[in-house]
């Protein structure tokens, strides 16, 4: 399985580093409309929320460092989102490596993890 962490890092734990461990990410990976809207800031940088627009610009260091600034709530949501979009919602996953890790850096990086 090509599972990376990215979407763990990118989708819910650096978005919301600072208010939002109460998230309900469930909300979002149900409701198509909301999940589309922070897809679509992540991909093109348009239509995002105050959480969005926070998630790109911390994305790049969240991956340099493994998010070491994530709490464990936050983490766990990501790999809650990472599943979700690996099994239910593959295109949007591949289009998020490919926008993000297209050189898959981190894919690798990360491989060891993931078989924890």
């Amino acid at each position: 399985m090509k599972v990376t962490v990215l979407v763990l890092v990118c989708f819910v734990t650096v978005a919301f580093c600072d208010s939002t461990d109460n998230v309900d990410v469930e909300a979002i990976l149900k409701n198509d409309r909301l999940l589309m809207s922070y897809h679509k800031c992540l991909i093109e940088g348009t239509g995002c929320t105050p959480q969005g627009e926070e998630l790109r610009k911390r994305l790049p260091e969240a991956l340099e460092t493994g998010c070491a600034q994530c709490t464990e709530k936050q983490k766990e949501m990501g790999k809650r989102v990472s599943k979700f979009l690996m099994t239910e919602k593959p295109e949007l996953w591949n289009e998020l490596m490919e926008k993000y890790d297209p050189d898959k850096k981190y894919r690798t990086m990360y491989e060891e993890k993931l078989k924890e």
